[in-house]
């Protein structure tokens, strides 16, 4: 039976094709010469191309602060490709399984987000990822829309990189440090996201949506000290790290202060309980250092 992945060659996406498979499912992540997600009739083709067993929609437009000045091209991947996929994943019977933000919510709570908690993006990217939520839920009753926060791996842009190229630049670094949430490492993030769509294609779990972030909280700064301590114990690139606040590292695109996730729902429907991140950054570390 053949899945059709989105963004394959993303953090979640080159993850997700490196996992095992059982025997029978054949994943297939078309490159962007075949699948435009910015291209709605490129994503219409491809979706009506075979008989799939399975969406799963990773794929996304995460430029950030570009969204601002760049949006059609957000709303495009982020709303109106999740909105097709989910469409031609309903006239097959098939589920979807679209992979969504913390920034759909304000970051102004105190606590942990819940999935029922109300969505109020502070940007446009968050704004176009919530849009690409509704279309999932109206378009295709069985769905798992999976919300998740702070990525990172040992390839591609993401947070961990850049802290250790910086760190073999500089003696000494600024991040901000009121902004907290939960790092997540997109190897368990894509063996989530493998095991609800196995569950959704067997008629097992149930449709919704879903949070899914490694288990503890940390601050942006607090993440870097964290990332080089790892490193260090390798002998690899550390720096010092001195916490800023956001307004003093203002971007064009606001950002929440609170990304915190709840993770019981996923773990009540589908059994999938996160690692602690700390423990996964070891591990990430590892295959960089």
């Amino acid at each position: 039976m053949d899945v059709l992945l989105t963004g394959g060659t993303g953090q979640v996406g080159t993850e997700l094709q490196r996992l095992d498979w059982p025997a029978g499912i054949t994943l297939h992540a078309p490159g962007r010469d075949v699948l435009d997600l910015a291209d709605p009739a490129s994503v219409a083709r491809v979706a009506s191309s075979r008989p799939w067993g399975a969406i799963v929609s990773s794929g996304a437009y995460t430029a950030v602060d570009k969204a601002e000045t760049e949006v059609g091209p957000a709303w495009l991947v982020n709303a109106v490709a999740p909105a097709i996929l989910a469409r031609r994943a309903a006239e097959a019977g098939i589920p979807i399984v679209q992979v969504s933000t913390d920034y759909v919510f304000d970051g102004t709570g105190d606590g942990y987000y819940g999935e029922e908690e109300p969505v109020r993006p502070l940007n446009v990217y968050g704004a176009s990822k919530e849009g690409g939520e509704q279309a999932v839920r109206t378009a295709n009753p069985n769905h798992a829309i999976v919300r998740t926060a702070w990525v990172v791996s040992p390839h591609g842009k993401n947070f961990v990189r850049t802290m250790l190229r910086l760190a073999a630049e500089r003696d000494a670094l600024t991040v901000v440090g009121d902004q907290r949430g939960c790092p997540t490492f997109a190897g368990d993030l894509a063996a989530a996201l493998r095991d609800v769509t196995l569950a959704l294609m067997g008629g097992r779990g149930r449709s919704g949506t879903y949070h899914f972030v490694n288990a503890g909280e940390a601050t942006w700064a607090e993440f870097a000290q964290a990332i080089f301590a790892a490193s260090a114990r390798r002998g690899g690139p550390s720096a010092a790290v001195r916490a800023i606040t956001t307004a003093e590292y203002p971007t064009p695109a606001k950002r929440p202060a609170n990304s915190r996730l709840a993770t019981g729902r996923i773990a009540e429907a589908f059994g999938i309980g996160p690692r602690p991140w700390t423990e996964a950054l070891d591990d990430t570390i590892a295959q960089l250092v």
